[in-house]
């Protein structure tokens, strides 16, 4: 399972100094990009290559705990599905032993210039499959 660091800090707040709900989701987002990264999948060069790019298509996320102002997250990104066109990704955001947020994150393979759905390419399948 992969991990990766977020500090918590003001703008990710809101009045109270607790973490904005959607907030999560980026904290997701920059997980799995990192999470990419480290596969050797860097989704600009795989767009510059391919044609194509990930697309979120569909979110699923559980709340449990607040997380707070000056908080040290750690957020996890682990293949849970792949498909020939789509991959589910299971996430947790956790403070310590604390699960704060967990979720499904579906992103799909779309053809950059018209957003058209595409297969995933076979050597990106290859390198996720091995994970």
């Amino acid at each position: 399972m992969f991990t990766w660091p977020v500090r918590v800090y003001w703008e990710d707040t809101d009045a109270g100094g607790i973490v904005f709900y959607a907030n999560y989701l980026k904290f997701f987002e920059r997980a799995r990009t990192e999470w990419l990264r480290s596969l050797g999948v860097s989704q600009s060069s795989v767009r510059e290559s391919t044609g194509g790019i990930f697309v979120v298509t569909q979110t699923s996320v559980r709340y449990r705990a607040p997380a707070r102002l000056d908080d040290e997250l750690l957020v996890t990104a682990q293949l849970e599905a792949a498909g020939r066109a789509s991959l589910i990704i299971a996430q947790q955001a956790r403070r310590g032993e604390t699960l704060l947020c967990e979720g499904t994150i579906r992103i799909g393979w779309v053809e950059a210039a018209t957003l058209r759905p595409g297969r995933i390419p076979a050597a990106i399948l290859e390198v996720l499959n091995k994970e």
